[in-house]
């Protein structure tokens, strides 16, 4: 199984039945092809659009129906569409369940970098400040190390802020972790990975959850 199915699949498990999610640009836009189609969750864009449903096929693709990261999408039933100040006071007025976002790095405090990288050229900020203020609860799905294998869960984020203390679960390649009492715990092992791999790749000063210890 590859690292980013790994991901995904485990990220899969934190959307249930009735929910409203945003899925941020990249990786996370791939979970819209893992939801069943009889499933009662609407995926929600910032750039307006209610009810997203699974990357269209050749013969589907409309242009003008897009995501946020300007991929052509489907609609489920029941799907509706409003301007983009309709949609951020969706996510400012805390009606989106779950927000599933990128990561560059994650600090041990729950801190998320996911924005741009300083003298990188950039098309804007997104909605992803707003998503991790406004939306209930925030998942990041990402990596554990960079292409030069150095951690991407930090001690302190190297990188500018989206925002402080508003990553719930974070879920890399190796490991899921949750904030507990402002510090990341680390609850479950992906499969495949032990805890000295994930100890030897994590920058960050974590707890350890009592159960992942007894098994050792």
């Amino acid at each position: 199984m590859g690292n980013r199915q790994l991901i995904l699949d485990r990220a899969l498990k934190e959307i249930s039945e009735g929910m409203y999610v945003n899925l941020g640009i990249g990786m996370p836009t791939l979970i819209a092809d893992r939801i069943p189609q009889d499933s009662h969750v609407m995926l929600q864009s910032e750039n307006g659009l209610l009810g997203i449903g699974a990357y269209p096929h050749e013969k589907e693709v409309d242009p003008d129906l897009i995501n946020a990261g300007k991929e052509t999408v489907t609609t489920v039933p029941g799907a509706s569409y409003f301007d983009s100040a309709e949609s951020f006071a969706m996510i400012r007025g805390g009606h989106i369940d779950l927000a599933v976002l990128g990561g560059m790095e994650v600090s041990e405090e729950g801190d998320l970098a996911n924005w741009m990288i300083p003298g990188k050229m950039i098309k804007g900020m997104g909605g992803a400040m707003d998503l991790v203020q406004g939306a209930k609860r925030t998942v990041v799905i990402m990596d554990h190390v960079n292409k030069h294998g150095e951690s991407k869960v930090r001690r302190r984020c190297s990188l500018p802020l989206t925002g402080k203390g508003v990553v719930d679960c974070l879920i890399t390649d190796l490991a899921v972790f949750h904030l507990d009492h402002g510090q990341l715990k680390l609850t479950e092992l992906q499969p495949g990975s032990t805890l000295d791999e994930v100890l030897s790749k994590t920058e960050a000063d974590i707890r350890i959850d009592e159960r992942l210890l007894s098994n050792q």
